[in-house]
């Protein structure tokens, strides 16, 4: 698999091109066309690795939400973190995202988990590592995806000013961990999950507080209502 044959946006590949050329892909291009020979299903599809960029290129990002691998579960992962094809049922921690907006915003909480409509104002919605295989959580972890992701967030921090990075858990808050936070917002919470969203995911506001500072540097705020 060439990861640099498929498509990602122009502003991404402008700063992201030389990566595709170390060695830390060639070994993940490596590992991945050897998993595929080995008959193992990939999640996302090829073409949808790269959504995420895509859908919310460089110049366009406002937002920075990091989730951790792709869903494992078949017709789920579409290449943005924490969403889903519309006609999927919607994961435990989007559903705890929703509640938490509907607690938040008082928006109603949506009948499905397709993000795009966050993602097309400006959320990069971005996974730290961006494949999985079928059924097998993290079995694509430290493979070299976390390098290229880590990249990615130093692009942001370098590149762009006035970022609001939304951390839900310790992985995530570590990713972002060298972010300068003089020039972004940092926010930062428990993870959505089940398992540590009562431990104060519940009650933080983020959605309020990332238009409170949008609204305070004079960007456009997110619309965070999904319809």
């Amino acid at each position: 698999m060439k990861l640099s044959h498929i498509p990602l946006h122009s502003s991404w590949k402008t700063h992201l091109k030389d990566e595709f050329n170390k060695e830390y892909m060639l070994l993940l291009e490596d590992f991945l066309s050897a998993e595929a020979d080995k008959g193992r299903t990939i999640f996302p599809k090829t073409s949808e690795i790269f959504e995420a960029f895509n859908q919310t290129p460089l110049n366009k990002v406002k937002v920075v939400i990091i989730g951790q691998d792709p869903y494992h579960g078949e017709d789920q992962a579409h290449g943005m973190s924490f969403s889903v094809n519309k006609g999927v049922k919607i994961p435990p921690s989007l559903r705890n995202i929703y509640k938490e907006l509907e607690s938040d915003l008082k928006l109603k909480t949506p009948e499905h988990g397709f993000l795009k409509k966050w993602a097309k104002q400006g959320v990069l919605l971005l996974n730290a590592v961006l494949t999985v295989q079928k059924s097998e959580a993290a079995s694509h972890q430290k493979k070299g995806w976390e390098t290229f992701t880590s990249k990615v967030i130093e692009i942001l921090d370098e590149n762009c000013e006035g970022l609001v990075f939304i951390l839900w858990g310790g992985p995530a808050q570590k990713k972002a961990a060298k972010v300068n936070s003089s020039k972004h917002l940092i926010l930062k919470s428990p993870h959505p999950s089940p398992l540590s969203s009562y431990r104060g995911f519940f009650g933080s506001k983020p959605f309020s507080k990332c238009n409170d500072y949008l609204r305070g540097i004079e960007k456009k705020e997110i619309n965070w209502k999904i319809d």
